[in-house]
């Protein structure tokens, strides 16, 4: 299986989905304890939920999972939230802290996994940013992710549905973050927070350059939001989803419609 999925369209619009990919190569699947082969920390469905919002959207979709390696870290392994519990570049636990290996993985293997499906993932994303800014003059990278909106060993109490990290407003716009929290604000039946406790991960960070006419958002919705339980089996919420996608859909048509204004504003 190839590390990665692109789909290329002539939008402004790039979605980035690195968290969404269940495949674990054989050899590795085999190093994980039952915990961690239940893969309870993916982005589930967030392909889906997204998949056909705006036309023309170019998407670069990673198909491994965030346990061979997280294509959202560091791959120098320097943590996102020094001094917070959080999850490495090989995670070693899951979001709830517990041990997913049974032999966890050297340097040299992570070295190697890094090489095998962190790097092809990024070449992908950043070429593809490229093309859209050499169409458009600029390009706008939408980071699409969820999390389970109860996890103690992250963060205290619920999570909002809409959590929208700019790194501090500064990976983008200032224009391209109103816009969404505005959206989000006025989004009925749903919470929303900027930079809370997700502030961007380092795809957001890393390719928000609003100076070179690249400008990254991430958008981390809690999986109650459309999924049936935040537990397995998982299971798509068809009627949560349609309401959620109708928001999502605004959302990205206005980032597109906007991002005409943001040339040569940089």
């Amino acid at each position: 299986m190839t590390p990665v999925e692109i789909h290329r369209g002539d939008s402004p619009i790039v979605l980035g989905l690195p968290h969404t990919g269940t495949h674990v190569p054989a050899d590795i699947k085999a190093r994980l304890n039952a915990r961690g082969q239940g893969l309870d920390d993916t982005d589930w469905h967030i392909h889906t939920l997204y998949d056909g919002l705006l036309p023309g959207a170019t998407t670069v979709r990673a198909t491994f999972h965030r346990y061979v390696i997280d294509a959202n870290r560091d791959p120098s392994g320097v943590s996102l939230y020094p001094g917070q519990n959080t999850t490495g570049l090989v995670p070693l636990t899951d979001f709830d802290g517990q041990d997913i290996w049974n032999t966890p993985p050297t340097e040299d293997e992570v070295e190697a996994r890094r090489q095998a499906f962190h790097a092809p993932y990024h070449e992908a994303l950043e070429a593809e940013l490229e093309r859209v800014r050499d169409l458009h003059g600029v390009a706008i990278l939408y980071d699409c992710h969820s999390i389970r909106s109860h996890i103690p060993f992250l963060f205290d109490g619920t999570l909002p549905d809409f959590n929208i990290g700019t790194n501090l407003g500064t990976t983008c716009a200032p224009e391209i973050e109103a816009a969404v929290q505005n959206l989000c604000e006025m989004a009925e039946g749903y919470s929303s927070v900027t930079n809370g406790r997700f502030k961007g991960g380092w795809t957001t960070r890393h390719y928000g350059r609003p100076a070179d006419g690249l400008h990254a958002i991430q958008m981390e919705l809690a999986q109650s939001t459309y999924l049936k339980d935040e537990a397995a089996p998982w299971t798509y919420d068809t009627e949560k989803s349609a309401r959620l996608r109708g928001y999502l859909k605004t959302i990205l048509t206005t980032l597109a419609d906007l991002a005409p204004d943001l040339k040569g504003t940089s």
